[in-house]
């Protein structure tokens, strides 16, 4: 019976370590965290510091953004009559398509001069 005994003290002995470890590792986070919380807690009231000049000006954005949703229906409706107006329409497939000519017409290289060849068409 002193063997049952012994071997439950160090049973229990064993439980009253490990949960002393475990709450000191739960205490050094929680520790940690509220440093965190800290700062967190002056970078907010930075935030607020900072933004309290701009909250006088905050109607008078909010009433600029409300007269340019109330435009958005008329700014639609024009540019619905633009795209109309302007809406591509491709050529038919059967139309036979010209050769592709660049916009400034045939250009003419230079370096033929630079070497004083003279073409015999040229």
């Amino acid at each position: 019976m002193t063997l049952l005994v012994t071997l439950t003290v160090v049973d229990i002995l064993l439980l009253i370590a490990g949960l002393a470890f475990y709450l000191y590792v739960v205490g050094t986070q929680l520790t940690r965290i509220a440093g965190n919380l800290g700062e967190c807690g002056e970078i907010v009231r930075r935030i607020v510091a900072n933004a309290e000049p701009i909250l006088p000006e905050l109607q008078h954005i909010n009433r600029t953004g409300g007269v340019v949703a109330g435009a958005l229906p008329l700014l639609y409706g024009m540019a619905e009559g633009i795209v109309a107006g302007a809406t591509y329409e491709p050529a038919p497939a059967d139309a036979a398509r010209p050769p592709a000519v660049p916009a400034s017409g045939r250009r003419r290289s230079r370096l033929h001069d630079s070497v004083g060849y003279e073409p015999v068409g040229g």
